[in-house]
């Protein structure tokens, strides 16, 4: 099955998803948005990251930023912080370039390593993306984190693959339906952005969107 280019989701909904699946379905279905100081944060880590004019080439490395990448199977598409096609026998062939490289694509992140697979899962579906757009295959990729300032390396598993296969095939679900999940809150709200849109009595309703809309009409 391949899914058509307008029904492609943000590559990037992926950890918002694994983090909470309304916050997701807020941001991604209901179009809502809000900025606190870890997002304004992060986009501002990500500025040299998604610069595309700064690429580099040293010796047997190849470094690409702001790589537009896509999955029709998926139904997804995005952007990679940063693929590094390394020399390898085991590499694909890239215009204007001799020999053979093989794509290691790195995602840069603001804070700490989370304890959830979030982060895996966007590194893991980008990898997917480069494998189908390039005919290759790419068995690990890097999570770079900027308070330790060290990259994780994230080994592409059978079982994190299918990991990223089943949360897309239910987001895509919520997404053709136009549904809101309802979940129950925990101490991981705080750290939303959307914490104050997602209020308690949010619950009760299918959308957050329609009960934002009713308020401001009654104003």
């Amino acid at each position: 099955m391949a899914y058509k280019e307008e029904d492609y989701l943000q590559l990037s909904g992926l950890q918002h998803f694994r983090f909470c699946r309304r916050r997701w379905a807020l941001i991604h279905v209901e179009n809502l948005w809000q900025e606190n100081l870890h997002t304004t944060e992060g986009a501002l880590f990500h500025d040299r990251a998604h610069n595309g004019d700064l690429r580099e080439k040293r010796g047997d490395r190849l470094t690409v930023r702001d790589l537009r990448i896509y999955s029709p199977t998926l139904g997804i598409s995005g952007a990679s912080d940063v693929v590094e096609f390394i020399r390898s026998p085991d590499g694909i062939p890239l215009s204007g370039e001799e020999g053979l490289w093989l794509p290691y694509p790195v995602e840069y992140k603001k804070g700490e390593p989370r304890s959830d697979s979030g982060d895996h899962w966007q590194l893991c579906a980008q990898a997917m993306c480069l494998e189908e757009m390039l005919c290759c295959q790419i068995p690990e990729g890097a999570l770079y984190y900027g308070e330790p300032r060290r990259r994780i390396p994230v080994a592409f598993t059978q079982s994190l693959r299918q990991e990223v296969k089943d949360a897309l095939q239910e987001m895509h679900q919520y997404a053709a339906r136009g549904y809101t999940p309802r979940v129950k809150p925990g101490k991981h709200c705080n750290a939303c952005s959307l914490k104050e849109l997602c209020v308690p009595k949010l619950m009760r309703v299918q959308s957050a969107s329609a009960y934002l809309q009713k308020h401001l009409e009654e104003k």
